[in-house]
């Protein structure tokens, strides 16, 4: 084989391992964990420790009446669950509903600096052994406390990462289909790197930590949730996966808001992969090797090896060479495909089938477009929030 077929092989084989050999290679590894260890160990269902509920909101006028109805709702003893709503910078009347409710713990101030600022700002008055985080507007399964908090049990665990899910219903648009489908896929996953080893970073819509294990990322950090959790896999705990503790969210409004929230975690993928460089170093082989292959290629390498595939194709196709003139042909259908998934999108006409290569698409340009606003500066900490359905 020549230079451009290697290549060609080299980046086809990490666009595959990327987004679906790694799967495969859990899938496999976690079989044979379990035939080795005999894997049946149940998880302790009566640890109830205290613990502090976190919820940071701004502007949430319009959900944080339910978000508050849904949080005295959950299923844990009264006495041992604190809630403490933190409302910095927010202009509506998110502070007066909160204020109404005695067993909430408000704190506020107008400036506003970031949901990161906002939670480090308030962590030093959690005295619980616990702090469960979730975002404002997300709906938790009654459950889903209980659930969390269980797996504190086993003095091992310093994280627990809860699971998101999508609303969707029948006329889902191309938003909201697609992060559901991707949503499903990333709780497979993270199913199975949890009974592998650990998570490899959290959503931020619910997770719990040991609280003296936090460590306050920097103010300008985007994705704080995996910053916070990844460290705590790297101080040697397991961060596990609690698929029975949900957090319910609507899709983007439209594929532009998605986008918009997409570009954000693209840069923040890459901003923690600069910050976090200390674990590509194989201390814990493991980590290292669940972070490398979930996380690090692909908001760096997959993106990259999407377009060296479609240049190498080109290049292969013009000096006359078959395989290249087929695979660029299939790429053009691809490209084809999301190209109309767009354009439907836009006419509120919904063919779910067309969503996928028009999401996986939009993924891979805005970890493009993200790398650019790393780069220039232009990605604030302090951003505008994609509208939800």
């Amino acid at each position: 084989m020549d230079t451009p077929h290697v290549l060609l092989a080299i980046l086809i084989f990490l666009l595959f391992y990327s987004y679906l050999g790694y799967g495969m290679v859990l899938w496999l590894l976690t079989k044979i964990k379990r035939a080795i260890t005999n894997h049946a160990a149940d998880v302790e269902t009566t640890y109830l420790p205290e613990l502090t509920l976190v919820v940071a909101a701004y502007n949430e006028e319009d959900c944080i009446e339910e978000k508050i109805q849904n949080c005295l709702e959950l299923d844990y003893p009264k006495d041992k669950m604190h809630m403490l709503f933190v409302t910095d910078g927010s202009t509506d009347r998110t502070v007066d509903i909160i204020a109404r409710y005695p067993q909430i713990q408000l704190e506020h101030k107008d400036q506003r600096a970031g949901k990161i600022a906002a939670v480090s700002r308030v962590m030093p008055l959690v005295k619980t052994p616990v702090t469960v985080f979730c975002d404002a507007n997300t709906t938790l399964n009654d459950q889903a406390i209980k659930r969390l908090v269980r797996h504190f049990a086993d003095e091992k665990v310093g994280a627990v990462a809860g699971e998101k899910r999508i609303a969707q219903d029948g006329k889902d648009d191309a938003s909201s289909a697609g992060e559901g489908i991707y949503w499903k896929y990333e709780s497979f996953l993270k199913s199975m790197d949890s009974e592998l080893h650990t998570v490899v970073g959290a959503a931020g819509e619910l997770f719990a930590i040991r609280t003296e294990l936090y460590e306050p990322p920097s103010t300008d950090t985007l994705i704080e949730d995996f910053v916070i959790t990844m460290n705590i896999a790297y101080q040697g705990y397991r961060v596990v996966y609690e698929k029975e503790a949900f957090a319910l969210e609507s899709g983007s409004s439209n594929l532009s808001e998605e986008i918009k929230r997409k570009v954000r975690i693209a840069a923040g993928g890459l901003q923690a992969i600069y910050r976090l460089r200390y674990l590509l170093v194989p201390t814990d082989p493991m980590l290292t090797f669940q972070y490398v292959s979930h996380r690090v290629l692909r908001w760096t390498l997959a993106p990259l090896a999407l377009l060296g595939v479609l240049i190498t194709s080109i290049h292969l196709t013009i000096a006359g060479d078959t395989l290249g003139t087929t695979l660029l042909l299939c790429q053009v259908l691809f490209y084809t495909v999301a190209a109309i998934g767009y354009m439907i999108e836009q006419r509120s006409i919904s063919i779910k089938i067309l969503y996928v290569p028009l999401y996986f698409t939009m993924m891979n340009l805005c970890v493009f477009i993200g790398l650019w606003r790393l780069y220039t500066g232009s990605q604030s900490v302090v951003w505008d929030k994609a509208k939800r359905k």
